[in-house]
């Protein structure tokens, strides 16, 4: 027991006066608690992984974001595959990570899902000691800062790398954040999708994405991206309605956060579904715009 030990739930560390930074203060005080800290590169490889490392792990694939008239949505399939065995048919990969953000994951999932606890603390963190929320901007830098601090376990094959989207309250309207495996944070138009199904997301929401869209045809679109995805990549699952097991569907607007209940879910990728059954190539976009 240390010699700070207090006697109950907290040290004498987490009753200093210090930064409003959550993760500047886990480093200081536990950096072992730090997303990825202390995993040695022989935990990642093992039978089956082919000698590459992180081959055995559970990895999240597809997430895909657009923005609307209303804000932005953001959908994530539900499947985590390792190496070319399905891990798990109903993982969850978008998270809220504030009232007005949230935060999609693709990669390594244990890693990812540790990355979001931490940004989420983040975020409550920093507004209970400052009394105001982080800018846009300024939460996608703090986001930025933990994809970096994984750099070594990426550079190991853990790799982790998060989509951010959010509502801008002083624009009005919602952006898209993406990053890669060193930190860099890049602002995304219109629409973004990660992960290994990405290619073919990106392809499907170029086809139906329009300048203000209707919240519904949104998620409409990310679900056909989403179809899109899994019908080319088999690493990333389509809706499954034997099991009921649908995309999770997060939107952001000015009224904050919220996710889309699985029945609300079904119903859209029901719809996709019976689309697809009648035109399995999806909806067709127009070669010109009609003019009057």
């Amino acid at each position: 027991m240390g010699a700070d030990y207090l006697g109950g739930q907290f040290t004498a560390a987490c009753l200093k006066a210090g930064t409003s930074s959550f993760a500047d203060f886990l480093a200081a005080s536990a950096p072992d608690l730090l997303p990825g800290a202390g995993t040695p590169a022989q935990v990642a490889t093992g039978p089956g992984a082919g000698g590459q490392p992180g081959a055995n792990l559970p990895h999240g694939t597809t997430i895909v974001a657009m923005d609307y008239a209303g804000g932005v949505a953001m959908a994530g399939d539900r499947r985590s595959t390792a190496g070319n065995v399905i891990a798990q048919r109903d993982i969850e990969k978008v998270f809220r990570s504030d009232d007005f953000s949230c935060v999609g994951i693709a990669g390594v999932a244990g890693i990812g899902l540790e990355l979001v606890r931490l940004f989420q603390l983040e975020l409550e963190h920093y507004e209970k000691l400052e009394g105001r929320t982080l800018s846009l901007d300024g939460k996608a830098n703090r986001l930025a800062a933990f994809v970096r601090g994984n750099l070594g376990g990426a550079m190991q094959g853990l790799v982790v790398v998060p989509l951010f989207a959010g509502f801008d309250e002083d624009t009005g309207k919602g952006r898209i954040f993406s990053y890669d495996v060193a930190g860099g944070r890049y602002e995304e138009r219109n629409y973004h999708a990660i992960g290994s199904g990405s290619v073919f997301a990106r392809g499907s929401l170029k086809k139906l994405y329009a300048v203000g869209m209707a919240e519904d045809e949104a998620i409409t679109a990310c679900m056909h991206a989403l179809y899109d995805a899994a019908d080319d990549d088999s690493a990333t699952g389509g809706p499954d309605l034997t099991r009921r097991i649908y995309p999770v569907v997060a939107l952001v607007t000015e009224d904050g956060f919220r996710q889309l209940t699985d029945d609300e879910a079904g119903e859209y990728a029901q719809a996709v579904v019976a689309e697809r059954m009648q035109s399995p190539g999806g909806p067709i976009a127009p070669l010109r715009q009609a003019t009057t």
